[in-house]
This record gives C-alpha cells, sequence and structure tokens, in this order.
C-alpha cells in the first residue's frame, strides 16, 4: 500500500499517485474511502439513471465525482456517491478536475462498514460547507434521509415523495428507487 504523509495541503493531496484506493482528504489526511458493495452499487446505477433524465440541460450528475470544500477551515475533499450540480452554480469553463464549486445535492449511501451517526455528521458538514441538500440513502431500512441548511432532516420512505425545488419535476419516490436498483 502507497504511505502517505499526514497533514497534506490540497494541491499535495490532488498531486498523490493514482492508485486502485480512492481517497478523500478530511483534516489534512488521505482517508481511503469504503469500498461499495452489491446494493450500493445498484443503488448508485438506479439514481444516476433517474437523475440524469431530470439534469438534462440543468447541470451536472457525477458518480463519485471528487468535491473541493472547506470543513472545520481546513481543505476537505469528500467524494460523494453522487452529486448534481446545477450549470448556474459552475463555471463557464470547466477541466476534469474536482468540482469547484458545492453542489445542490449530494447523495451518500450507508456502506455496511458505516453507522447513520457517522453520514449524519458527514451531511453536517456539508450543509456547512454549502451544499443545499444531502440524501442519506439506507439500504437496510430502505429510506432516504433528506438533510436541509434551515430545517430539519426528514426521512422518507416508501411512496413519500422526494420533490424538491432544487430539482424540479422530480417525481420520484425511495420505493421507485429502491425497486429500480432491485433490492428487495
Amino acid at each position: 500500500m502507497t504511505q502517505i504523509k499526514t497533514q497534506l495541503s490540497l494541491e499535495e493531496f490532488f498531486a498523490l499517485p493514482s492508485v486502485d484506493i480512492t481517497y478523500e482528504l478530511v483534516d489534512g489526511e488521505a482517508k481511503p474511502k469504503m469500498s461499495p458493495k452489491r446494493f450500493h452499487s445498484r443503488l448508485t446505477g438506479a439514481l444516476y439513471t433517474l437523475l440524469i433524465q431530470l439534469a438534462q440541460n440543468r447541470g451536472e450528475v457525477g458518480i463519485e465525482w471528487a468535491v473541493t470544500l472547506t470543513r472545520n477551515g481546513k481543505s476537505w475533499v469528500p467524494i460523494p456517491d453522487l452529486l448534481y450540480v446545477s450549470y448556474s452554480r459552475l463555471p463557464d469553463t470547466i477541466t476534469d478536475e474536482a468540482c469547484p464549486v458545492p453542489p445542490d445535492l449530494v447523495i451518500e449511501i450507508i456502506s455496511p462498514d458505516q453507522t447513520f451517526a457517522e453520514m449524519t455528521e458527514k451531511a453536517t458538514d456539508y450543509l456547512t460547507a454549502g451544499v443545499m441538500r444531502v440524501w442519506v440513502v439506507d439500504t437496510k431500512a430502505k429510506a432516504i434521509t433528506i438533510f436541509y441548511p434551515d430545517a430539519l432532516p426528514q426521512t422518507k420512505r416508501g411512496n413519500d415523495s422526494l420533490a424538491d425545488s432544487i430539482l424540479e419535476g422530480l417525481q420520484l419516490t425511495p420505493q421507485q428507487i429502491f425497486q429500480q436498483a432491485g433490492i428487495p
């Protein structure tokens, strides 16, 4: 495994050699991202397929697209499972780089090694950094908890609507998402 020094700057983090492990920059350290399992992978595909249709001509949907943010006064580079960022928030020219602005929506799918409490903390960090919405998807509970910058989180299950002003025209339910992903 590659030895990585602690307290990396943003520039040092992005200059790390390419390896088979995906890292996030957290508190100046390169931390390995959890390895997705089957349900995680299937949900990522289903959500991408559903969101890409809504985003057409409005913004970009990214799978594991790194985002350059600030957390506790330090550079933070999380790699959300999915994100949506409207064209109005993106600069006119964007190259092959980390997303340079806080996304409109970040979606994190809880991996078997993660807890809801850990993901809640990460969702709070995203909101503090300027992300407008965070969805935490729980495959065990078949639920999606939506975090807002100015309201309490809401957990949606079954046929509850996921409609939201940041994705105009969104008419999805958790049940539809889990069905499309083939998760029993």
